[in-house]
């Protein structure tokens, strides 16, 4: 999904299906991409809620959502949009294990 705004893209979601079974969560955005030049301007915001509803109109009911730990903006971000931490997992990044977190909205 690309967000535009003035003839040109500022932005990009990708989603699907959750990919972590074990958790009760319906859908998953996978990428929530957004130009720094359009960050804080509420568009961010709404890539995240078209996200969300296209998920729900295809039945796949809350979702879920990584950030890496120490991103602070994005994990504000998350938690901002109503989403609460319900979980964590080390991944690995080269030579570097790194912790995400998986925030979640039921609804």
């Amino acid at each position: 999904m690309l967000l535009e705004f003035d003839s040109g893209i500022c932005g990009y979601t990708n989603l699907g299906r959750n990919r972590a079974p074990r958790l009760p969560y319906g859908g998953e955005i996978l990428e929530l991409y957004l130009k720094p030049v359009y960050q804080g301007l509420g568009f961010g915001r709404q890539l995240f809620q078209a996200a969300r509803e296209t998920l729900r109109d295809k039945g796949m009911h809350g979702l879920i959502v990584w950030a890496l730990e120490e991103n602070h903006q994005a994990c504000n971000f998350y938690m901002h949009m109503g989403g609460v931490p319900v979980t964590k997992k080390k991944e690995r990044f080269g030579d570097r294990r790194l912790i995400k977190i998986g925030f979640g909205w039921r609804h």
